[in-house]
């Protein structure tokens, strides 16, 4: 199946809506998504593969993802293929335990006519921020340049990640735009991050909303430790409790930190069950 975007519309915000569904086909579902991979209001791709794809793994899900050619604003014309592969059912999770930062990793990329050199200036400009507070945590940003035939557009960005010896992934990114130095673009993802991380929680304030509905569909109790909770999360609460019929609750840990817990619905494959 093959969607089109128009121009810089959000791969990543297809991609959230459909992932839900496929999972319950009766055998692997390729996907092939045209859009914005990098494009502003929306989490990136390097998000996506980074961070959301590890953590939705602990509940069973499981899908490739192949960035064949990047797209930026305004341009857009990105292409990834995504091949999601069908469940019996989800499991319930329980991310409630931090734990301590074990490393910091991170992509810093320019395409188009921009040079490497800004790449770098971004990765200098956050590790300044990050070191202030994790002078003693391995931090590598990786600096690149996409090839020509692997970008439509020029752009420029940085997501960094965190990881936790709980196997918990938060990040701050930042997109270049005109009129931000390469260095302040760098240095507001890793104030991003630092935010998210001020918190205490093991999901960051963009994972929040994007774990809701497979939380809805798990079979179980879910708990997931996370920041203040975003107008998004609230919004997908009230959606999935309308849709699946889960039940949600909010417990507050501290002023800053919740704890998100769902009684989920155990959805079961009928596809996969009849088809073999």
């Amino acid at each position: 199946m093959e969607i089109i975007a128009f121009n810089f519309v959000s791969i990543c915000l297809l991609m959230q809506a459909a992932l839900p569904c496929l999972l319950f086909g009766n055998g692997p579902s390729d996907l092939v998504l045209k859009g914005g991979t990098n494009a502003e209001m929306a989490p990136q791709i390097d998000y996506l593969t980074l961070v959301l794809k590890p953590i939705a793994e602990k509940f069973g899900v499981r899908f490739d993802c192949d960035i064949r050619r990047r797209g930026y604003y305004p341009k857009g014309g990105g292409e990834v293929k995504v091949t999601v592969y069908p469940v019996e059912a989800l499991s319930a999770v329980q991310m409630t335990e931090y734990g301590s930062i074990t490393r910091i990793t991170g992509r810093s990329f320019v395409a188009g006519v921009l040079p490497i050199k800004i790449a770098h200036t971004m990765a200098r400009g956050a590790k300044d921020v990050l070191q202030k507070y994790y002078s003693k945590v391995p931090c590598d940003i990786e600096c690149v340049q996409e090839p020509q035939h692997m970008a439509v557009g020029t752009g420029t960005g940085i997501i960094i990640i965190v990881e936790t010896s709980t196997g918990c992934r938060l990040a701050g990114s930042a997109l270049g735009k005109k009129g931000l130095s390469a260095e302040k673009v760098g240095g507001m993802a890793g104030e991003m991050l630092l935010n998210n991380l001020s918190h205490g929680g093991c999901v960051d304030e963009f994972l929040q909303d994007q774990l809701v509905i497979l939380m809805a569909i798990a079979k179980g109790k879910s708990r997931v430790s996370c920041g203040p909770i975003t107008l998004h999360t609230q919004t997908a609460i009230h959606i999935a409790e309308k849709m699946t019929e889960a039940k949600f609750n909010i417990e507050q840990v501290e002023e800053d930190q919740n704890i998100i817990e769902c009684e989920g619905i155990g959805l079961k494959n009928l596809e996969l069950n009849v088809n073999g």
